[in-house]
Parts: C-alpha cells; structure tokens; sequence
C-alpha cells in the first residue's frame, strides 16, 4: 500500500512537494516503478540501487563543497544549497557541518536557521515551514527498517516523511523520527526523542518526548 502524504503548510511548498509525490504515483501504476520512485512513494526499496548511489554520492559531494565554503561566501554557500535541496525559502541558514542522505527530498520554508553538526535522513520527504529554529546537533530521520528480521536482512528498507510547521523551535540534540509531524509554534526541548505528532502550540519533552506545556 502507498504512503499518502499530507500537503505542507507553505504554499510554494505544499504545491512542489505534491507534483513530486503525484509523479511517482503516476510511475508507480504505469510502469515497474525504480527504487528511487518506491523510496519516496514510502514504498519498501533497495539503496544499493545504482541511481539512489549516485545521488547518494551527489549529494555528499555537493556537501562537501558547502561545508567547507568559509561563512563569508554567503552567495555561494547559498547556490550549493538549492542545488542540493528540493526547495529552498529567503533566508535560509545552515551552520557546518550539515549532512543528509540526498538533499532533494529536503524542502525548507523562509527563515529558517539551522546551527551546527545536525542531520537530516532525507529517504522520504522532510518539509520545513517558516521562522523554524533547530539546535545543534538535531538529527530527523525519515528512514526506518523492517521488523522482520530476514526482510531486514535482505537489503530493504523504507522512509516515513517528517513535516515541521511554522515558527517551530527544535532544542539541542533532539531527534525526530520517521513519520513525525511538528504543528506550528511548538517546542520540542533539548535531548528529546520525538516518536509521535507533536501539536500545534505543545511544548514536548524526555524520552520519549510527551506535552508539558504550550508555548505562549
């Protein structure tokens, strides 16, 4: 069964992100659909497939050259960014050392500020709203595994997307995992794990990350 994804907030966003899901059901039905396609259909997918290693190889090239752009070639760094990721809004900062697995699957809204060393496992789409700000060291992770150990063992594995609204803060270290969504003006607090929706407004915390607060 496909993965069904809901629309982003951001308009620019939410209409891009949609052409690319309905293009690879559109591939899925009319013909045998490549690993790539499966992988961002939510489908289960081999990543030693040739074309997902030379975007693999790509996209860690295309980082290299962006984490070791000094801080001042902002118009550099900022063109290797949208060569990388599948969109990119006004505004947009991200602080070395950045990593992620494709960088097309990565669609980010205006404003958004990301500080050091985090991670985003882009093998299904990860869409950012605006005014977001995450912390060091935050890692999101679309990609999983499946519980059955000789699947597992084959080689396949399979992607759930994350979607983070507007005016989100991401504290220090915490990580979110496959199939999360962030509503808007929540905070999710330094070290959590996030393994469930968040809500609009919440303020979550721990492991697993559960509402304390809202944030006003």
């Amino acid at each position: 069964m496909l993965w069904r994804p809901g629309p982003p907030r951001n308009a620019r966003a939410r209409a891009a992100f949609e052409a690319d899901v309905w293009n690879a059901r559109c591939h899925y039905f009319l013909r045998m659909p490549t690993e790539r396609e499966k992988m961002i259909a939510g489908e289960l997918y081999r990543a030693s497939d040739p074309e997902l290693v030379a975007a693999n190889l790509r996209a860690q090239e295309l980082l290299a050259r962006y984490n070791a752009t000094p801080p001042a070639q902002s118009a550099e760094r900022d063109a290797i960014l949208r060569e990388l990721f599948g969109g990119v809004g006004e505004g947009t900062t991200i602080k070395q050392r950045f990593a992620c697995d494709y960088g097309f699957n990565i669609r980010v809204g205006r404003n958004l500020f990301v500080n050091y060393d985090c991670v985003f496992l882009d093998v299904a789409p990860i869409t950012i709203g605006d005014d977001v700000q995450i912390a060091p060291a935050v890692q999101l992770y679309t990609a999983t595994h499946p519980l059955d150990h000789a699947v597992r063992r084959s080689g396949l594995e399979a992607g759930k997307p994350i979607r983070i609204g507007d005016n989100v803060w991401i504290g220090g270290g915490a990580i979110v995992l496959p199939g999360v969504t962030v509503g808007d003006d929540a905070v999710i607090g330094a070290g959590s794990v996030v393994t469930r929706d968040v809500p609009a407004g919440a303020v979550v915390v721990g492991n697993p990350a559960r509402v304390r607060d809202s944030a006003k």
